[in-house]
């Protein structure tokens, strides 16, 4: 009687199927046919021989969201924007001519939310997902997706960022629960602590404070910075003592950030202490011939300064001395600075000459002050008029601190200053300017803008020369601005010395420009209820 040949165990098989069957054979006439026939069979034989497992728990039922449903047409817009995956570039930086949908999230969400809707259930997983992949969407995102959002990412390793943000503010306790707020900050992760914290320093800056200073001794070098941080919303002279004893803290970062928070208290005894050390520094030129101001820098970092945050050691490449001049300079209140320059405005004493190359240092000084204490008539003053080159001015050349100097002016007064500078100077300059400019932007900045990039497509440059300040207009001009701007979708005559087919790239150029703004205003009606 013949007997079957069991089939090799299925440890055997995957090691010829990894081997192949000329290098390991296999018992048949068939061997590799045999083989597949083997795996199949044994495939059901260890389905069929799974025992039944035990059912888990059901997950608590998702919360409820009351905020009100999103209109049919803006769910339908946003299952596209969510869907929508960039389209690959095409050679030579040629984005074509179709609106990038990914760039018009932000500004959905940012709208959505202005309207406090919640977030359709079956789009969750898409909205979490994009999250997941854009770091610049998470706050918008989570508090879109609200209560329900953080319930799904507890069930969705690929999601757990949404648990670590400081944005889930729908995690959080009501901050008039002060038990529920006690046990949180007690026992709550880091994160929820730092979302906890800024949820209770913007309602009761007083009520944080205590919360921060019950358990400021046993907290962590890394987290008391980040705990510090959160004194910035609502800073004031109720803040000094406890800013005053973090001067005295082992960590040089943490002292760092309460020199900086009392610097911007004016009137507090640090910003005293500063001012007059500044002031012996720099007084007005007294000999008649200079008719500015003199400098002379600390020649020593004694204990006292380096108490009051003043860093010792320069960083490689700057002198002691002008290291030691720009922290005490920086930090000292501006208002002592017209006193002591015999009563002159900060336009005036921006003017003035500094005598033995200290000007520059100076200023910058002054600028750093100007952004910390946000003060907009000393900002005016460094900032100088908008026509005037960067370099030649009386504050600093720095687009960024310029930007940040911008930042202290009304939103209007701003807007104004760029439209001059780019006016002036062109685009090369201005994007880290236009970033700071409220959206969308005013009717004369975003003129001078679209201008600006309709010289230079008469000047024959490519348009990619210019993608960061178009990617900007595509988000911040004003979509009323649509119609006007049609008539640059057109391709002009190639000039004399152009670039070959810049012309094409540039019409192309502002029909994506005229499509991205038709397609906000379609939002922005779709979100309000109106299309």
């Amino acid at each position: 009687m013949s007997t079957v040949t069991p089939p090799p165990a299925w440890e055997e098989q995957v090691t010829t199927a990894l081997l192949g069957t000329d290098r390991r054979p296999f018992p048949a006439q068939e061997p590799a046919l045999a083989l597949l026939d083997a795996a199949a069979v044994h495939t059901v034989r260890r389905r069929a021989g799974l025992m039944p497992a035990v059912a888990g728990e059901l997950p608590e039922p998702a919360p409820e969201d009351g905020r009100g449903p999103l209109p049919e047409p803006a769910r339908r817009r946003l299952a596209v924007l969510l869907a929508d995956r960039a389209a690959p570039a095409q050679s030579g930086g040629r984005r074509g001519s179709a609106p990038d949908l990914t760039e018009l999230l932000p500004q959905w969400l940012a709208t959505a939310n202005a309207h406090r809707y919640r977030a359709p259930a079956d789009l969750l997983p898409a909205l979490l997902d994009a999250a997941r992949a854009r770091t610049d969407l998470r706050p918008q995102a989570l508090e879109f997706a609200g209560a329900r959002g953080l319930w799904l990412a507890r069930l969705n390793p690929e999601w757990k960022y949404a648990l670590r943000g400081t944005s889930g503010a729908a995690a959080l306790p009501d901050v008039q629960d002060a038990k529920a707020v006690r046990a949180l900050w007690e026992e709550g992760l880091f994160a929820e602590r730092v979302g906890l914290l800024g949820a209770v320093r913007a309602a009761d800056p007083a009520a944080a404070l205590a919360l921060l200073s019950g358990t400021w001794a046993t907290e962590r070098a890394e987290d008391r910075l980040m705990f510090l941080d959160s004194l910035r919303t609502g800073l004031s002279a109720a803040d000094e003592e406890f800013l005053e004893q973090a001067l005295a803290d082992r960590s040089r970062n943490v002292r760092a950030v309460a020199a900086e928070l009392l610097s911007a208290l004016p009137a507090s005894a640090f910003a005293a202490r500063m001012a007059a050390r500044a002031t012996s520094c720099v007084s007005p030129d007294r000999t008649g011939t200079l008719g500015g101001i003199v400098v002379e820098a600390p020649h020593e970092c004694d204990a006292a300064m380096q108490r009051d945050g003043v860093v010792a050691k320069p960083p490689a490449g700057r002198g002691e001395r002008s290291w030691w001049l720009g922290q005490l300079v920086e930090s000292a209140p501006l208002s002592a600075w017209s006193p002591r320059l015999n009563g002159r405005t900060p336009q005036e004493i921006a003017a003035l000459p500094v005598a033995d190359g200290w000007g520059e240092e100076l200023h910058a000084a002054w600028c750093r002050a100007a952004i910390r204490q946000g003060d907009a008539p000393w900002a005016r003053a460094l900032l100088g008029a908008p026509s005037v080159p960067p370099e030649a001015g009386t504050g600093t050349a720095s687009l960024a601190e310029r930007a940040k100097l911008l930042a202290t002016l009304p939103d209007g007064e701003r807007a104004d200053w760029v439209a001059d500078f780019v006016s002036a100077h062109g685009l090369s300059e201005a994007f880290q300017l236009l970033g700071v400019c409220v959206v969308p932007w005013s009717q004369a900045l975003g003129r001078a803008v679209v201008d600006a990039l309709d010289i230079a497509r008469d000047a024959g440059s490519y348009p990619w020369s210019f993608s960061g300040v178009m990617g900007l207009a595509e988000r911040c001009l004003d979509p009323g601005e649509a119609d006007r701007l049609e008539i640059l979708t057109t391709t002009p005559a190639e000039a004399e010395g152009a670039s070959p087919g810049a012309g094409g790239y540039w019409s192309e150029a502002f029909q994506r420009l005229v499509g991205t703004l038709r397609l906000r205003a379609a939002m922005v009606r779709e979100l309000a209820g109106e299309a």
